[in-house]
């Protein structure tokens, strides 16, 4: 009888220490991350103050943007989605050139554009707030594909001195980067 006792509760251990191990790896699993599908970022100028936030959403087969002014100057302003997640003062040019993955020249109205980073003009008002949102078609914020927006160094949102004119590559002609953020 005492073996069959012993053997019983070795049989019993063992049973349990599989359930767990089978337990950890499925918990394992599910702590896994899985890709964003929505990106964030705050607008800064040069000194650090905010001036406005940036949202960045997977739509299907499609990335929707977007931009939202909260304390600017009354005007027009160029904003892109740059290729490099960084905001470097005094003039974010460590946010690098347009996110144009599929080497084509600027702007909507470009016979050879436009870059995936194009975005619409930014539109202030007196009271320093504006916004708009634009969709840009066959692109994905993170994953696989040719279109992809999160690569090794991330991406940031940059909101230049001038309205873009869509056609001057490769900026649209939109002058100095006067705010910017690191998409999150």
């Amino acid at each position: 009888m005492r073996k069959s006792g012993l053997l019983a509760l070795c049989y019993a251990t063992v049973c349990v220490s599989g359930c767990a191990t089978r337990n950890e790896s499925v918990d394992l699993d599910e702590a896994a991350p899985s890709p964003p599908n929505a990106l964030d970022a705050e607008l800064h100028d040069p000194t650090g103050r905010t001036l406005g936030r940036a949202l960045v959403e997977q739509a299907g087969d499609s990335v929707r943007v977007r931009v939202e002014a909260v304390a600017m100057g009354a005007g027009a302003y160029g904003a892109h989605i740059h290729m490099t997640g960084r905001c470097e003062a005094p003039d974010f040019e460590s946010a690098g050139a347009h996110w144009n993955p599929t080497r084509v020249q600027h702007g909507k109205d470009n016979p050879g554009g436009m870059h995936k980073g194009d975005l619409p003009n930014l539109l202030v008002g007196t009271d320093g707030r504006g916004s708009f949102e634009y969709t840009i078609p066959n692109a994905t914020i993170s994953g696989r594909g040719p279109n992809l927006l999160l690569d090794a160094d991330g991406a940031a949102v940059v909101v230049h001195a001038r309205p873009d004119d869509f056609r001057t590559d490769p900026s649209g002609n939109s002058g100095t980067r006067i705010a910017c953020g690191v998409l999150r």
